[in-house]
């Protein structure tokens, strides 16, 4: 975990180098041959907020195919997965949600676009070992976080996710920190 959480780190020390770099260039951009859909795959970290857990954090990775509708909103169906929590001794939580999301970007001249989502869906949470209950129901999200444009049709994504299951069982929040890819085409 420390080394993913090393790299995630590195990852958001380099961008503004990326950033400054292309800058620099001043050659404007080409225009975007982008049909407005996209695919894209995230890894990170992941927290699970629950008291009695002795191991709250995970690895978590995802992907999901969206469109952008114009330059200011998106909206994607997206498959989350974080895993081999330690809520209890001798438990193995996983987490799993599928979501449709809307995202409003701050689209402006610089290829660096700052972003916040909300999205809606469905979740799972269980043990694989049996030790605490399964749990199941609404899904919610929220996301925040910075693209790069890095050509007219791939962005490296960094964000901060949030998932939250609504249902009889426990409410475990989720805070997930990632990075990413997003193919235009």
């Amino acid at each position: 975990m420390k080394i993913l959480m090393n790299v995630l780190l590195a990852s958001c020390a380099i961008l503004p180098f990326a950033v400054s770099a292309n800058a620099a260039d001043n050659i404007p951009p080409a225009p975007s041959t982008s049909s407005g859909f996209y695919v894209r795959g995230d890894v990170g970290g992941s927290y699970l907020n629950w008291s009695t857990a002795t191991s709250p954090w995970a690895f978590t990775g995802g992907g999901g195919i969206g469109y952008q509708i114009d330059p200011n909103f998106r909206t994607d169906l997206t498959w989350d997965w974080a895993g081999n929590y330690v809520s209890a001794p001798g438990s193995s939580l996983n987490t799993s949600v599928i979501l449709g999301n809307v995202y409003y970007d701050w689209k402006n001249e610089s290829p660096v676009t700052p972003y916040l989502g909300v999205g809606v869906g469905y979740g799972w949470e269980w043990d694989k070992n049996n030790v605490v209950p399964n749990n199941n129901g609404i899904a919610v999200g929220l996301a925040a976080g910075v693209s790069y444009d890095m050509t007219n049709n791939l962005a490296l994504d960094v964000g901060y996710h949030f998932h939250d299951i609504l249902s009889s069982g426990v409410s475990v929040p989720e805070h997930q920190a990632t990075v990413g890819m997003r193919v235009k085409f």
